[in-house]
């Protein structure tokens, strides 16, 4: 194939939807070889972007009007530290598709060039992409031919529902929702100054969208709530935690289409275990190869020293409101890789978490590559904030 024939142009519901649609179920994607994970964009293909404050999504089409390749960005406004604060206008790459047939011809290259076009035209200061450590293709890519660099190594934790199980919140503490002013008020003050990639303009959006299923604090039972979490932020209590849940499932479906020996035979072992002998309590991990959605926890905070306790409750908690989703198969969240102080409290699975996600991170103007070097030498001890529009 000569570069003549490909056209990369911008994508067309009219025409583009069911191709692109079938070009993703061509595609393939998953963490290795033996796991091969299917997306089902309930008939929207732009579903990871469309709530992004600006998105675009291109396609690559050959001269004979074959749909070959697929790519997706959006843009907003977050905090960057490199070492003091500021805000930062960054365009995020997802969505990279290329059909098999016609991959290692150069089409991911071009679609991101094209991509980073447009961030160009719109001011962005960074681009930033996520994907696999261990995705040898994408990493030679954006690494070893478009210039970007390692900026963080995330770690996904995932956690199984078990619809047969229910949690209690402790006796000593108590957890109440927030409105969408008083979480938007707590993370400005306690997250935008000591996280990076916050969406400080939009994080309200965020919470007011209809996906976001509320913010939920966790406090000392007896302590008194009224007022205090939403007006008077002097006298929180001594420990505190806060997160909030993104109902990805009503976006997109996941299907596991085949995945390790070890992970069938513990699948359909722990049901056997729990069906017979019900006084073990082992949870069993639910069906996968049938397509269903998650919630994402996003925002996890803590502050204080039985916070760690907290946060683990308010996900148990979380894990309580999934049992009665049908679709909820498993509860999602992302933290820093070397965020232990978080990581440690949020129940997960390692046989179905990633230890190592990779974030990647490019400057587009020439006075902000000065300063790339500055911000990817940041301590990962550094919160990050995981925007759920781009899960």
């Amino acid at each position: 194939m000569g570069y003549e024939e490909l056209i990369i142009r911008s994508y067309d519901v009219q025409t583009d939807r069911i191709r692109v649609e079938d070009l993703e179920k061509r595609c393939e994607v998953g963490p290795t070889e033996r796991v091969f994970l299917f997306t089902d964009t309930l008939g929207d293909p732009i579903c990871r972007i469309r709530n992004s404050p600006m998105y675009k999504m291109l396609v690559a089409e050959l001269g004979n009007n074959e749909l070959v390749g697929v790519i997706q960005g959006s843009i907003k406004r977050v905090t960057i530290h490199k070492p003091t604060e500021e805000l930062a206008k960054v365009g995020y790459v997802l969505g990279l598709r290329v059909v098999p047939l016609h991959r290692r011809k150069g089409i991911g290259l071009r679609l991101v060039k094209k991509l980073e076009e447009w961030f160009i035209s719109k001011d962005v200061d960074y681009a930033y992409m996520a994907t696999e450590k261990d995705n040898e293709a994408s990493v030679k890519l954006f690494l070893g031919k478009l210039g970007f660099i390692k900026f963080r190594t995330p770690s996904i934790l995932v956690h199984p529902v078990n619809n047969n199980r229910v949690f209690r919140t402790p006796k000593n503490m108590e957890i109440a929702r927030l409105n969408v002013e008083e979480a938007e008020k707590l993370y400005k003050k306690f997250m935008a100054s000591t996280t990076e990639f916050f969406p400080y303009d939009d994080i309200g959006n965020i919470l007011r969208n209809k996906l976001s299923l509320g913010t939920w604090v966790a406090y000392p039972r007896g302590h008194d709530l009224q007022g205090v979490f939403g007006s008077n932020l002097e006298v929180l209590p001594k420990s505190w935690a806060m997160l909030s849940v993104w109902n990805s499932g009503e976006l997109f479906k996941l299907r596991l289409e085949k995945a390790p020996l070890s992970c069938l035979i513990y699948t359909e072992s722990s049901k056997l275990i729990e069906k017979y002998f019900p006084c073990f309590k082992l949870p069993s991990i639910p069906d996968f190869y049938n397509p269903f959605g998650f919630y994402f926890m996003y925002g996890v905070h803590k502050q204080g020293p039985l916070s760690g306790k907290m946060v683990r409750t308010l996900c148990k908690y979380v894990h309580n409101m999934a049992t009665n989703n049908k679709d909820c198969k498993v509860i999602v969240t992302e933290v820093g890789g070397n965020d232990d102080s978080l990581r440690v409290h949020i129940p997960h699975w390692k046989l179905l978490s990633c230890p190592e996600d990779l974030w990647c991170i490019k400057a587009l103007k020439n006075e902000k590559k000065k300063t790339l070097h500055e911000l990817t030498k940041i301590p990962p001890t550094i919160a990050l904030f995981v925007d759920p529009r781009e899960v």
